[in-house]
């Protein structure tokens, strides 16, 4: 049994399946992910495309597998300062957790706040961060996974083949795109900007760590690379600036360009001498555009400029490399070379009555069930003492009563008020009182409010068939039918389990 998540958690799930909804008519996948736990919206459904959430300690734990080793896919693995783990949330949403040293950030509330500033941004360009934990020194930050290794992994450290250059003018374009998004929007600084700060997302699309956007601690460094590859103002002042970004960036052009590491001095001595095909990856043997080419290495010398001042923003940027995007119609996880694997469904499960109910989405079947199957699924969630036994229980209960001869009768106007009432005192929390209460927001066209109850009910009952049920009908009802599937298989599955366990459902 679990404890009554709060009603903030529905409207979270409720706005992010409502966002992927929208997205997939709109044709543009805009990438939103949510919590189980504490989450709180960030905006209306129209605004953005995710909420920004607290997560526990024992949620992040659950999901890496107690920080497990083997979840560590830092570029240093066990040797980096501040790990990041690839986690599992319960509603299988994977999700990337950078995991900062002790007492890195020492006051909670700056922390807090600098990953909240970061939380606002949702950007395509961006893997976005979508939570994070403050629990006794732990400091987590929590952003989408991205499942297609890094660009330092596909240029540096490359098995089959190496990056194709049409692909090596999308990641710039696209990393510039995610600069000047984020610059846009109040956050122009972006801390030690390099190859492995750029992620491929599962459609093999570049997208730039939002990880990047906060420093590694409080007072910490914002370069960890080698001196050579700094800023050349940072080696005086030790500040991040605009330009010092735009410098970083024209690292990860030669990045580009040649395919390895090349520190930015000995890269201009080399542009300054002409000698561009000697810059240029031996790997690509000669398949790039010689006209394309000069205009990269043009950028990346402006980059490059000792002087701040003398460098592009991030506009000119975008500008300059948009007319540079050779085989824009090819997707880029074919020019990546990786297969794009569709997630493996679950397998099918044989449907209850329950379920083919909710399967054929027989509202008045449903109904029935669960006015035959009463509250026997609400053993356990409730324990209460003898001084909770107090005139406003009893008037919690008469309320419930109420809604149960509404509900019997088909009143489902009435049932919701008084099932409302029994909720809103908050004494008892019961899974069936959400389930009904669901129910009766479908027989009254309200599959938003249908949806929220469903996924309170497994809030407090994480693992009741029943709660899934519900879900899937709704989900149904908001058009989402693939998600809708999923749910009903879920539930199938739950139900089996819970056969085999030698329970009734």
């Amino acid at each position: 049994m679990g404890s009554c998540c709060s009603s903030e958690l529905a409207e979270t799930q409720l706005e992010k399946q409502k966002h992927q909804h929208a997205n997939h008519q709109q044709h543009q996948p805009q990438r939103a992910s949510f919590s189980l736990h504490h989450a709180a919206p960030l905006a209306a459904v129209g605004d953005a495309p995710a909420a920004f959430a607290e997560f526990s300690l024992a949620e992040l734990k659950a999901a890496t597998g107690g920080f497990s080793s083997d979840n560590i896919v830092s570029e240093s693995g066990e040797k980096a300062p501040n790990l990041v783990y690839k986690g599992r949330l319960q509603n299988r949403t994977w999700i990337a957790v950078k995991k900062f040293t002790r007492m890195a950030w020492p006051d909670p509330k700056q922390f807090a706040e600098e990953a909240w500033g970061v939380g606002k941004l949702r950007h395509r360009r961006l893997a976005n961060l979508i939570g994070y934990c403050c629990d006794g020194d732990e400091r987590l930050l929590v952003a989408e996974y991205m499942p297609n290794d890094t660009l330092a992994k596909h240029l540096f450290h490359w098995e089959n083949q190496t990056i194709e250059w049409a692909m090596r003018l999308r990641v710039a374009f696209y990393i510039a795109e995610a600069l000047e998004y984020c610059s846009n929007e109040g956050r122009p600084l972006y801390h030690d900007l390099n190859a492995y700060r750029v992620l491929f997302d599962e459609d093999g699309d570049p997208c730039l760590s939002c990880f990047g956007l906060m420093k590694n601690s409080r007072d910490g460094k914002s370069y960890s690379t080698n001196l050579a590859y700094t800023p050349p103002e940072y080696l005086t002042n030790g500040r991040v600036t605009p330009e010092s970004v735009i410098f970083s960036f024209g690292t990860v052009l030669l990045d580009l360009l040649s395919g390895k590491r090349i520190p930015p001095s000995h890269a201009l001595d080399m542009i300054r001498g002409k000698n561009i095909l000697l810059l240029m990856d031996s790997h690509l043997e000669g398949n790039f555009s010689t006209e394309e080419a000069t205009a990269l290495v043009d950028l990346a010398s402006r980059c490059l400029q000792y002087e701040p001042r003398e460098r592009p923003s991030t506009k000119d940027l975008v500008a300059t490399l948009a007319p540079l995007q050779p085989k824009s119609e090819v997707p880029s996880h074919v020019m990546l070379g990786i297969s794009k694997e569709e997630e493996t469904p679950a397998p099918q499960h044989p449907l209850s009555p329950m379920g083919e109910a909710c399967s054929r989405m027989d509202l008045t079947a449903i109904h029935q069930i669960l006015v035959m199957t009463h509250y026997r699924d609400d053993e356990g969630t409730n324990e209460l003492s003898f001084q909770e036994w107090t005139q406003q229980m009893k008037d919690m209960l008469d309320a419930r009563k109420r809604g149960d001869y509404a509900f019997r009768d088909k009143d489902f106007k009435t049932a919701i008020d008084c099932y409302t009432q029994f909720i809103d005192v908050g004494t008892m929390v019961s899974p069936t009182v959400y389930a009904r209460r669901s129910l009766c927001h479908l027989m009254c066209d309200q599959a938003d409010a249908a949806l929220r109850d469903g996924m309170q009910a497994q809030c407090v009952y994480p693992d009741w068939p029943t709660a899934f049920y519900m879900q899937a009908v709704a989900l149904a009802k908001l058009n989402m039918h693939s998600d809708a599937a999923d749910m009903l298989n879920e539930a199938a599955g739950l139900e089996e389990k819970r056969q085999r366990g030698g329970k009734g459902t």
